[in-house]
């Protein structure tokens, strides 16, 4: 059964699966990155997996993975195909693309940023599916999104689009790792209310769905923490949207498995502050953690038509 290699690099754990020509997930597995060994350990860990999974496929698919794609964390040279750099995993300049192919017999090789993998799968398979424009928005530790058009995902000149996390919605407000003050995701991200909430409950170990559980139970200290986020969030979100004018905009990440107690409030607080700008449709991210591989298995694919067409 034709297949690709598809692994999507987290900052302790790998996902990875063959994926069939219609998106299907034919197997799947996951590892450790061996983070704490190094980036020399975790590149090893990758193309092992690699190599693992290619002798798997023709074992039990019958025929070798017709190409590979990784999603990577971290600063990505999408043309080149590398790793630029990543603060979680230490690496900096691996030509992983070259690395992965030679480790696999020369197949065609795709890497990518893993959340705009996230959001190309999305695009195509998920929330998105048949929508020319869509914003991926991605809630989890930070803030950032994916930025879809007509099929693709936009990277901007120098890799950096979609750093949505980084618009600042409350100036002065508390530092932000990139030196900036009052970050969007300093705000509003599930670290933010994790911060904030175990502040207002002084609980040291409250986490951002604990947050959300007390919101249902109409605590409210809980209810003024996430307001505060809604409404950073929301600031940001118009921002985007102003530039961007998405039709959809999907809600994904870890503080989106809060449904609609985080949808709700969000769609509400959005409409609330637009004016001329046209209201894109607010939903929930459909693939959860699978849209990474996902994604990176379709990178996987369109590399392989590229070099077929040549």
């Amino acid at each position: 059964m034709e297949h690709v290699i598809a692994l999507d690099v987290g900052g302790t754990g790998m996902k990875a699966a063959l994926v069939g020509v219609d998106g299907t997930l034919l197997y799947e597995a996951r590892r450790p990155t061996n983070r704490e060994r190094g980036p020399e350990a975790v590149i090893a860990a990758i193309l092992d997996f690699a190599a693992d999974l290619r002798v798997l496929g023709m074992r039990e698919l019958g025929e070798p993975a017709a190409a590979a794609g990784v999603a990577v964390p971290g600063v990505v040279d999408d043309e080149h195909g590398a790793a630029v750099y990543s603060s979680n995993i230490g690496w900096r300049d691996v030509p992983m693309r070259t690395l992965l192919a030679e480790r696999l017999d020369g197949i065609p090789t795709a890497v990518g940023h893993d959340l705009r993998c996230g959001g190309l799968a999305e695009g195509r398979l998920g929330a998105g599916r048949g929508q020319d424009r869509f914003l991926f928005l991605a809630l989890g530790t930070g803030i950032a999104a994916a930025i879809g058009i007509d099929g693709r995902i936009e990277a901007g000149a120098h890799g950096c689009a979609g750093e949505i996390g980084h618009i600042v919605v409350r100036p002065g407000g508390r530092r932000c790792p990139c030196g900036q003050t009052g970050c969007l995701e300093t705000e509003a991200s599930a670290a933010a209310v994790a911060r904030d909430w175990a502040e207002a409950s002084g609980d040291p170990a409250a986490t951002a769905a604990d947050c959300a559980q007390a919101v249902e139970k109409h605590d409210p200290r809980a209810v003024a923490v996430w307001q505060s986020a809604i409404s950073a969030l929301a600031d940001g979100l118009v921002t985007g949207l102003t530039l961007l004018d998405p039709r959809v905009l999907i809600v994904g990440g870890g503080l989106a498995e809060a449904g609609e107690t985080l949808l709700g409030p969000l769609r509400t607080a959005v409409t609330e502050r637009v004016t001329f700008q046209r209201l894109p449709l607010i939903v929930p991210a459909a693939l959860g953690d699978a849209a990474g591989c996902l994604g990176a298995g379709l990178l996987a694919w369109d590399r392989l038509s590229v070099e077929v067409t040549a």
